[in-house]
C-alpha cells in the first residue's frame, strides 16, 4: 500500500469516527419542515421532515420518512397486501428544497426547542435509522407514516414529555373526512379511497392521531408545550417557499358525472325493456360481473391483505360478491322463487347500505349515487320481469 492510499485510508478511518462521536454545537437547530400538497393524488396529502443543520460543521441535512423503493421484488404485490416496507433516507436541504421549490410546494419550519444535548440525541438517532439494517420500517397510512414517525421521534427525544394544546378552532373529525380535506371528494382518488377503506375510518381521530396528516402535524406542533416548564415546543415558523399551487377538477370527467351518465343509460334501457316487455340480457350480465368482481376485489382487501382500515367495508352491500356466482341464471328466460328471493335480497341491501350511510356507520363515494339509484331500480325491473315471465 502506497503512502497516498494509507493517507485516504487514515482520514476515512478518523472521519467515521468523528462521525460517530459528533456532538452538535450550541449554534445548531433542529425543525421540521412541512411540504403543501401536490398535483397528483401521490402528492395531495402533503410530506413532513426533520433538517439538522450545524454551521459550525457545515452541514444542513434532512431526514424524512415514507420513502420506498420501486426495485422491491414483488414490488405491487407487496403493496396490494399492506406488506410493503417504506424507508427513512438522507439529503442535502439544498437538494431537498430545491426539488419542491421547483415543483412549487409550498415548504414550512419549525424550529424545536431543544438543547444541545438533545439536538445531537436526535441527530444520533436519525444516523441509527438510516442504518441498512433499519432503515426500512412497516408503512402504515394512518398510524406509521412520515407525519406520524416524525411525532414518534420528537416524542422519544422529549422523554414524551409533549402536550399537545389544539386552537380554539380546532375540530375533530373522522379518519375519513380527514382525508377528504386534502381530495376533492368529486375525485377519482377520493372515490376509489371510498371504495376501498372500510367502516374503521368513519370513527373519529383523537387530536394525535389527526397527526397522520402533514398540514396536522404542522398545526399542532405550532401550539405545543412541555410538560417540564410549560415552555413552547417550536420557537420559531416561518414559510420558506410560498406556493400556489391549485388543483384543477374538472367536473365532466368526475366520477359522479361519468356514472351520472351510465346510470341515465341503465334507466333508460331499463325503461325501454319495461315498456316492451323484454330484457337486455347483455346489461343485466354486464352489471352483475362487474359489481360481483368489485365485491371479490373488496372481500380479499379485508381478509387477504394486512390492511387494517379495508376491513368492515360496506360496499359490499352493493358490491355483492354473490353477483358473480348469479351470472348463470340471468342467462334464462325465467326464474325460479330462489332467485327472485336472491333479487329481493339485492334491493335489501341497497336499503341498508343507505340505513348505514344515514347513521354515520360508513360514509360511501357521493359519485356512488346515481349508480346506486340506477341498481335498484333495475332490481326491481328484474324482480317484476321475472314474476311475469314465470306466470305465462
Amino acid at each position: 500500500m502506497n503512502f497516498k492510499k494509507l493517507i485516504n485510508l487514515l482520514l476515512f478511518i478518523a472521519s467515521f469516527s468523528v462521525n460517530a462521536q459528533l456532538q452538535l454545537t450550541t449554534e445548531s437547530k433542529v425543525s421540521i419542515l412541512t411540504i403543501g400538497p401536490g398535483t397528483s393524488l401521490n402528492d395531495a396529502f402533503g410530506h413532513n421532515a426533520i433538517r439538522i443543520k450545524d454551521p459550525v460543521y457545515k452541514f444542513d441535512i434532512v431526514f424524512d420518512y415514507g420513502r420506498y423503493d420501486f426495485e422491491t421484488e414483488n414490488f405491487y404485490l407487496k403493496f396490494a397486501q399492506g406488506k410493503l416496507d417504506y424507508q427513512i433516507s438522507q439529503s442535502k436541504f439544498e437538494t431537498f428544497f430545491n426539488y419542491y421549490q421547483y415543483n412549487n410546494r409550498s415548504v414550512k419550519e419549525q424550529v424545536l426547542n431543544l438543547n444541545t444535548a438533545q439536538k445531537t440525541a436526535f441527530y444520533l438517532l436519525l444516523k441509527e435509522n438510516i442504518k441498512p439494517e433499519n432503515k426500512s420500517y412497516p408503512y402504515d397510512f394512518f398510524y406509521n407514516n412520515c407525519a406520524t414517525k416524525i411525532k414518534d421521534d420528537i416524542e422519544n427525544i422529549l422523554d414524551y414529555q409533549v402536550v399537545y394544546n389544539p386552537a380554539p378552532t380546532f375540530k375533530q373529525f373522522s379518519f375519513r373526512n380527514l382525508i377528504r380535506s386534502d381530495l376533492n371528494q368529486n375525485s377519482w382518488g377520493s372515490f376509489g379511497i371510498d371504495i376501498a377503506l372500510g367502516s374503521k375510518i368513519d370513527q373519529i381521530a383523537s387530536v394525535e392521531e389527526h397527526m397522520f396528516l402533514p398540514k396536522y402535524l404542522h398545526q399542532l406542533l405550532e401550539n405545543a408545550r412541555l410538560k417540564t416548564d410549560d415552555s413552547r415546543l417550536v420557537t420559531a415558523s416561518k414559510i420558506l417557499n410560498p406556493s400556489d399551487v391549485i388543483v384543477q377538477n374538472n367536473f365532466f370527467s368526475s366520477p359522479l358525472f361519468i356514472l351520472g351518465i351510465l346510470a341515465l343509460i341503465m334507466l333508460l334501457i331499463t325503461y325501454k325493456d319495461y315498456k316492451n316487455n323484454s330484457r337486455s340480457k347483455w346489461l343485466d350480465i354486464g352489471l352483475f360481473a362487474f359489481t360481483g368482481c368489485i365485491g371479490v376485489l373488496l372481500l380479499l382487501l379485508w381478509f387477504a391483505t394486512d390492511h387494517q382500515t379495508t376491513a368492515y367495508n360496506y360496499n359490499l352491500l352493493w358490491a355483492c360478491a354473490l353477483n358473480v356466482l348469479f351470472i348463470p341464471s340471468l342467462c334464462k328466460s325465467k326464474l325460479n322463487n330462489r332467485g327472485l328471493s336472491y333479487l329481493k335480497f339485492l334491493v335489501v341491501l341497497l336499503c341498508l347500505m343507505g340505513l348505514h350511510w344515514m347513521t354515520g356507520v360508513q360514509s360511501f363515494a357521493i359519485g356512488l349515487i346515481p349508480l346506486l339509484i340506477a341498481l335498484c331500480v333495475r332490481f326491481l325491473f328484474l324482480i317484476h320481469h321475472f314474476k311475469t315471465a314465470n306466470r305465462l
